[in-house]
């Protein structure tokens, strides 16, 4: 099914103009059209050019319209808050009509049928998305699919700095990477995670709200581990328990081709192999050697190996064969 995105940057707005939302969305456009590798992701429409709070709307309407695996929206601008609620400014607000109710976009979000529907939002006040003035500011229904994502707290500014959104200068490193899981899969979960970890406690503070089962893949780049590789983690450790013996064959360089001490039994070319993914599942934290720093001394000393809390979750969804 398809996979839509809406992005909307706005920087000219008359009275108090922006500098880093346009630049910010043709950059989260950009990143979104393609996964690491080149293939197709999201079927990107970059707005830069929204003047009006219809335009807005419309616009929004026309993304959660119909049926789509994702939804997403993406909004870098002015957010404003007052009694009645709070709102994604567009440049004819007015005092009695900001713009675009950020109750009303739920809304749109709660009621689409698309599979998922994601919002991004890199405004002042953002985090008040999903709250209700009616209910002094309690969470109000967020239904089954919808996922939030926003750069502050209700009560807290968003920030540009050099050109650039704080919040979505973080986001776009999340996308490039900083947020994948072993197998290249980024999600808003994981988003979050690394945007989190990445602000101070006294820095403006993400908010995430969800409903889902289970996190939409926003974007995949090159696994640091390959899954053909992956899945081969519950033949090497056939129970969660398990302790996999090493010994030296399994030292590529424990050969008579190399000046240097060796030791038997030699290097084995089977042997070779596994210890090649166990190497592997080592350096992305699956497998800890028994006794030993290192893989290394691990094999050349006789010793084991076994499954880290990590590893172990890999290897459950290996036995359920999720990938």
């Amino acid at each position: 099914m398809r996979r839509k995105a809406l992005v909307i940057g706005i920087d000219n707005y008359p009275t108090a103009p922006l500098r880093g939302c346009v630049n910010d969305a043709s950059a989260f456009a950009a990143i979104m059209e393609t996964n690491g590798n080149g293939s197709p992701n999201f079927e990107v429409i970059l707005r830069t050019d929204v003047t009006t709070k219809g335009q807005l709307t419309d616009l929004i309407q026309q993304l959660f319209s119909g049926e789509s695996s994702i939804a997403l929206l993406y909004f870098s601008g002015h957010g404003f808050e007052n009694d009645l609620g709070t709102y994604l400014v567009t440049p004819d607000a007015s005092k009695s009509d900001v713009g675009v109710s950020m109750n009303d976009l739920l809304v749109m979000a709660n009621n689409s049928k698309a599979h998922n529907r994601i919002i991004i939002l890199d405004c002042c006040h953002s985090g008040a998305v999903g709250t209700s003035k009616l209910t002094g500011g309690a969470i109000t229904s967020i239904n089954k699919g919808v996922t939030i994502l926003t750069s502050s707290k209700e009560d807290e500014a968003s920030l540009e700095v050099n050109g650039r959104g704080v919040f979505t200068n973080l986001l776009l490193d999340a996308l490039q990477g900083g947020a994948a899981d072993i197998k290249g899969d980024i999600t808003p979960g994981s988003i979050y995670a690394y945007i989190d970890q990445a602000l101070g406690a006294w820095d403006q503070r993400p908010v995430f709200k969800t409903n889902v089962n289970e996190f939409a893949q926003l974007r995949k780049i090159a696994p640091k581990v390959s899954e053909e590789t992956l899945r081969k983690i519950i033949s090497y450790f056939p129970t969660a328990e398990y302790e996999f013996q090493l010994d030296p064959s399994y030292e590529d360089t424990n050969s008579e081709d190399v000046e240097h001490k060796i030791v038997e039994p030699y290097a084995k070319p089977e042997n070779i192999i596994v210890f090649k993914d166990l190497q592997k599942f080592q350096s992305v934290g699956l497998v800890s050697p028994i006794g030993s720093p290192y893989m290394y001394f691990a094999a050349m000393e006789s010793k084991s190996c076994k499954l880290t809390a990590l590893g172990y979750h890999y290897w459950r969804l290996a036995k359920l064969k999720r990938f």
